[in-house]
């Protein structure tokens, strides 16, 4: 293996010219073609706790030189993976944070968002609580409206989780 696919598989990527994330575990497929997992770059904030089965963010770059940047689902406990609340509006409001850590860990904003889905325990605990939750969202995310999804849940795989949010964005 050369030293650049053991970089990348360690959260680096020489074809990038992105700053060195820190360090993680494979998380590729086997099967994936190498010149494919050259193209992409793990995000992870550094004072966050490694994600576990999963990546908090993803950038690929695309041929014109653009990025496609994926983030995964995001809830609302903070970077040290622990609830502070239980509050719906609460861990939005946090998970709207982590999703924003990703995207700067990418180097985009908000503005750069082209998708959103939303996972909610809660339909209508959602809809009695636009008004709070438009305002944790300006207040985030600023006035960036991707194109989203909401989708009603049973329940997430975190217990205590209300709402999981990813995030598609491009950088230029």
């Amino acid at each position: 293996m050369s030293d650049s696919t053991t970089d990348f598989f360690f959260g680096f990527s020489s074809a990038s010219s992105a700053q060195p994330l820190r360090p993680l575990r494979p998380v590729f497929n086997s099967s994936m073609p190498l010149e494919s997992q050259k193209m992409h770059q793990l995000l992870q904030p550094t004072d966050w706790a490694p994600a576990k089965g999963y990546a908090n963010g993803l950038v690929t770059t695309l041929q014109a030189g653009s990025q496609i940047i994926t983030v995964g689902g995001q809830i609302g406990w903070n970077a040290q993976q622990q609830f502070e609340s239980d509050d719906f509006i609460v861990q939005t409001k946090q998970a709207l944070l982590n999703v924003r850590a990703i995207l700067e860990a990418a180097g985009v904003a908000p503005e750069h968002m082209t998708r959103m889905t939303w996972y909610i325990t809660d339909c209508d605990e959602y809809n009695a609580r636009l008004r709070e939750l438009g305002g944790v969202y300006r207040e985030v995310m600023g006035k960036n409206f991707p194109a989203m999804s909401c989708v009603g849940v049973s329940r997430l795989v975190e217990k205590r989780a209300k709402v999981e949010i990813e995030v598609t964005a491009v950088k230029p």
